[in-house]
This record gives C-alpha cells, sequence and structure tokens, in this order.
C-alpha cells in the first residue's frame, strides 16, 4: 500500500481553534479508516510545519481525503509520497 507524508500549517482558523486540534486529528484518523486508510502516525511538531501525519492508502482515497480536510479550513498541507526501503530497492533496480 503506498504511503504518504503530509506536512501541514495551522490557518488563523485552526490556530483560533487550537484547542481542539486533538479531536480533529481523531476524527480525522475515523474519516480516513472508513475511506480504507490506515494512519500510521500524526504529530504535532515544532518549525516550519505544524503537523506532520503520515497514512497508507491508496493514491485516490488519499487524495480524496486530503482534499476533504483542506475544505474544513484548518490546516493548509503539502502532501508526499514515500517509498519504504523495499520499494526504493525495486525502482532503484530500473535506474540505469
Amino acid at each position: 500500500m503506498p504511503t504518504y507524508v503530509t506536512l501541514s500549517h495551522f490557518t488563523e482558523q485552526g490556530i483560533k481553534s487550537i484547542k481542539d486540534t486533538v479531536k480533529r486529528s481523531e476524527a480525522f484518523k475515523k474519516a480516513a479508516k472508513e475511506a480504507g486508510i490506515t494512519v500510521k502516525e500524526i504529530l504535532w511538531t515544532h518549525g516550519e510545519h505544524d503537523l506532520v501525519t503520515v497514512v497508507e492508502g491508496p493514491e485516490e482515497a488519499v487524495a480524496a481525503l486530503g482534499l476533504g480536510v483542506a475544505k474544513l479550513g484548518n490546516i493548509t498541507s503539502q502532501t508526499l509520497r514515500a517509498f519504504t526501503a523495499a520499494e526504493m530497492e525495486k525502482i532503484l533496480t530500473k535506474v540505469s
């Protein structure tokens, strides 16, 4: 199953309701599960990004979930396709 890492920033709206961030993460996990996505980790961070999320799931389901979260207006995000060592080994066999 493909892995995705999402780097997120709180919007002004998200900061105003920051006390609900853990509650929102639980709602995210529930929506992800219903979409066939496994949430591996949600981390709140200091620095350039406010949240780092790691999920596994089908590409279209992950894209739809991301759009649904964006529509809520609490965060903006960038999603990156990530590869395990085994996946990278397979990719490297195709490098000439």
